[in-house]
């Protein structure tokens, strides 16, 4: 039997291989893309940093949101339509301005706006036979993602396999249906604030009554309070819950299913210590243990937050999106489903394929993870600028700075819902895009590119501030 030492050097040696395959590995074809990237380059290059709109475009800009709010029955939280163009943290918009963005989509563009390798990945897929690749049908770009994504996951876990999906709330209805059927249980546990996706089930998992209003309630989720830094018995207290949910019900429980660090529900963060017991509880049980990395994926310092936190080992299910372009389901031989229970038509799009592999690649490659690394440094900075801000201009307005890599929140103002929206209004209007989590309080987060550098950290500071003191 092969060492897990060998495994690795023989799956990048495959990896390699497979590589040089592609059409689009042609010298003529990357002389073309290469001349394509640089003319937008070129274009993109004159971004950089906020501007207000032009006024000569409101009233085509005007149109273009009343359009979207008819078509889709609603308007757009920011009147937001982007031009195409950008560079690193900054977007522009058709109404000629321009934003420092620091919510990317909810966690897509890691590498910021017109990352050069990311427009030549997207171009190369974008040349490809098909536009959409899916699991009847794939292509060396899908092969070439799912052995990269095992090889790393695989260094501090027992994770084996990889099924790709379109999205993150897909990759987790794929992880709930291998414990299930695994199992035999249609219980699961899962966090207060949790937040799975927007399926009907997913939705069920979600502990947010205003993301499920009139859908049926199926009464198959056992809640367990997060952690809770004020209270010193919060790990014990979790345990404890945990440890009466099981006895009422025992074999009807498939897995536990949890955010390493809450997400929608207020960026908590929880200490290795919080999540053992209950761990070490589940594998005495044989309930399944599945992490929703859906958004902590490649934003942490190590590439996943099970990582970060030291408890890969224990890892049945990891389910991840956003950064990878695409969703996918991580899991151990024990979870490996039976033929028929994951399908379906799409895998992802081929551009999507090619630039989740690149970003994966610079992520791993280039010096951002690890206590050193590029993604630790932009936090360091970036939670020092808040707190800086609160102890002096914005005095006690930006309370609780804190967070796990590339993920960071903030409690300001009075921590309202209203005046955390009115703050973000404010924010955009000043050319700073950010979003809101949590409940009470309703907390002012940040998804920051991993592109990001002192300067626009110092640029940030700026546009903060003033929209605070404006609030103010």
């Amino acid at each position: 039997m092969e060492t897990a030492e060998r495994s690795l050097v023989n799956l990048e040696r495959q990896i390699k291989m497979l590589a040089g395959h592609s059409i689009t590995e042609s010298k003529e074809i990357e002389k073309h893309i290469n001349a394509a990237v640089e003319e937008v380059l070129r274009r993109n290059r004159e971004i950089t940093g906020p501007r207000p709109p032009d006024p000569e475009m409101a009233i085509k800009f005007k149109e273009l949101t009343e359009r979207v709010a008819k078509l889709r029955g609603r308007g757009l939280f920011y009147p937001y339509v982007g031009s195409g163009a950008g560079n690193g943290v900054y977007v522009e918009l058709e109404d000629g301005s321009v934003k420092l963005d620091l919510i990317n989509g909810i966690g897509i563009h890691l590498m910021g706006h017109a990352h050069p390798n990311v427009i030549r990945a997207g171009i190369k897929g974008a040349l490809s036979d098909i536009v959409m690749q899916g699991n009847l049908q794939l292509n060396q770009d899908h092969i070439r993602l799912t052995e990269l994504l095992v090889k790393h996951a695989s260094k501090n876990s027992r994770l084996k396999h990889c099924w790709l999906s379109t999205c993150g709330t897909i990759a987790n209805e794929n992880a709930l249906k291998m414990a299930r059927q695994k199992n035999s249980g249609r219980m699961v546990l899962a966090m207060e604030n949790a937040f799975a996706g927007r399926s009907t089930m997913m939705a069920e998992l979600t502990d947010n009554p205003a993301y499920k209003e009139g859908l049926p309630e199926y009464n198959e989720v056992l809640r367990i309070p997060f952690y809770d830094k004020k209270d010193p018995k919060s790990s014990e207290n979790a345990l404890a819950k945990m440890k009466e949910h099981y006895a009422k019900h025992e074999k009807k429980i498939s897995t536990f299913v949890f955010e390493p660090m809450l997400g929608e529900g207020g960026y908590t963060v929880a200490p290795r210590e919080y999540f053992l017991p209950m761990l070490e509880f589940c594998k005495e049980k044989h309930i399944a243990v599945w992490t929703d990395e859906v958004q902590t994926f490649c934003r942490t310092g190590e590439l996943f937050a099970f990582e970060t936190l030291g408890f890969g080992s224990y890892v049945d299910l990891c389910t991840i999106a956003k950064t990878a372009q695409v969703g996918a389901t991580l899991y151990t031989e024990e979870y490996n489903p039976k033929p028929g229970l994951v399908a379906g038509t799409f895998s992802g799009s081929t551009p999507s394929l090619t630039t989740g592999y690149e970003i994966l690649r610079m992520i791993t490659e280039e010096g951002y993870l690890g206590a050193s690394g590029k993604i630790q440094s932009i936090h360091k900075k970036f939670i020092a600028m808040l707190n800086d801000l609160n102890e002096n201009e914005c005095k006690g307005l930006l309370r609780d700075a804190g967070g796990l890599g590339l993920m960071i929140a903030v409690t300001p103002l009075d921590g309202t819902k209203d005046k955390v929206n009115a703050l973000l209004q404010k924010m955009f209007q000043n050319g700073l895009m950010a979003f809101s989590c949590g409940k009470t309080p309703v907390r002012l987060r940040f998804l920051i590119p991993a592109v990001t550098t002192e300067k626009d950290i110092d640029v940030v500071k700026e546009l903060l501030k003033k929209s605070i003191l404006e609030m103010k």
